[in-house]
Parts: C-alpha cells; sequence; structure tokens
C-alpha cells in the first residue's frame, strides 16, 4: 500500500452529494455530517480548496443544510464518480493539487467511483471512514474494503487535520484546536 503524508498546499477535499433527500436512509448520517463538518472547517481554515458536488439534485434535493452553509454552491452532476461532472473535473484540475481526501455517501458507490477514477488519474487518494456512509453498515464496509485494496488510504477525519497541521507549532493551530473540541465525538 502507497505511503501518502498529507499537506494543505497539496489536498483538496471532496464532499460528494451529501444531500437531504438521502439522509434518512444513511447508516449513522449524523456522525457523516459532523465529521464532514468538522472537516471543512478545518480545510477553510488551512486554505485546502473545496469540490461539493449533488447527485442529480433536481430530483434528489439539495445538500444538508448544516454542510450547505460551510461551502460553496455544490456541482450537480448525473454521473456516480465526481469525474464524470466535467464542472468538477475542471475544478480539481485548476486547483493543481494531487492529494484528494474524499467524504460524502454513498460509500461504495458514489465515493467508490470517484476514488478509483482519481486513481487512475494519478491522484493520491484518501476516504475517511467516519465521514463516509451507505444505506447499511454492510455496503459501507464492502465499498471501504475495495477502496482500500485498489490503493485508496483509510484516514480518520482528526488525522487528517493533524497531518495538515504538521505541528503544534502551526500558526492555525489554536483555531484548529477549538474546531476539534467543538466537534468532539
Amino acid at each position: 500500500m502507497p505511503r501518502i503524508k498529507l499537506e494543505p498546499e497539496k489536498s483538496i477535499l471532496l464532499v460528494i452529494d451529501i444531500q437531504e433527500a438521502l439522509l434518512s436512509s444513511i447508516h449513522e448520517i449524523d456522525r457523516v455530517v459532523s465529521r464532514t463538518s468538522f472537516l471543512i472547517k478545518i480545510a477553510t481554515l488551512l486554505d485546502v480548496p473545496i469540490v461539493a458536488t449533488e447527485q442529480n439534485p433536481t430530483k434528489m434535493g439539495g445538500t444538508q443544510h448544516t454542510i450547505a452553509q460551510l461551502i460553496a454552491p455544490p456541482l450537480a452532476k448525473m454521473s456516480f464518480s465526481v469525474c464524470g461532472c466535467a464542472e468538477a473535473v475542471d475544478a480539481i484540475s485548476e486547483s493543481g493539487r494531487k492529494q484528494a481526501i474524499l467524504v460524502g455517501i454513498e460509500t461504495h458507490i458514489c465515493v467508490s467511483q470517484t476514488a478509483h477514477d482519481l486513481l487512475a488519474r494519478g491522484f493520491e487518494v484518501v476516504v475517511c471512514p467516519d465521514a463516509v456512509s451507505a444505506r447499511s453498515l454492510e455496503r459501507h464496509k464492502l465499498g471501504m474494503e475495495r477502496m482500500r485494496d485498489a490503493g485508496v488510504i483509510p484516514a480518520h477525519t482528526e488525522s487528517v487535520a493533524y497531518e495538515w497541521l504538521g505541528t503544534a507549532e502551526h500558526p492555525h493551530f489554536r483555531d484548529a484546536l477549538k474546531v476539534v473540541k467543538d466537534h468532539a465525538e
């Protein structure tokens, strides 16, 4: 398995399809929303670009309200993979970043297909198991296993945050620590 050292200046955060219409059927959705919100706040603090998507929003509705307040308007997509959305691909390419951190739903469909497509495009891909889920724990676990087998690195959102910070001497450490405490599990 590849070794990845996450750096904020090399990273981009992808927030995949956390939409109101899907929430009621997703396993442990409160955890996903909380941990995604946490990582969005840390990414914003450290100037890590964020690209968010919505799957067929005319039928599936918009992004969950807590998350929607933290991000720029999401990009609409019909493909399951974020890489099937030209606007998202452009935003990712324009960022110049080659480390993609994935959060969202569903683990075994949109998150997994995005991860595989990004690997094929030469990205280092990290998925945060605490900020992704599916309609059942089994689907989530199978999606995580498949991605890991393909070379995607699993990392807890807090691990990503502290790796981006690198040191307690980081100029944003105190602000980040407040976000950590505000989102204590």
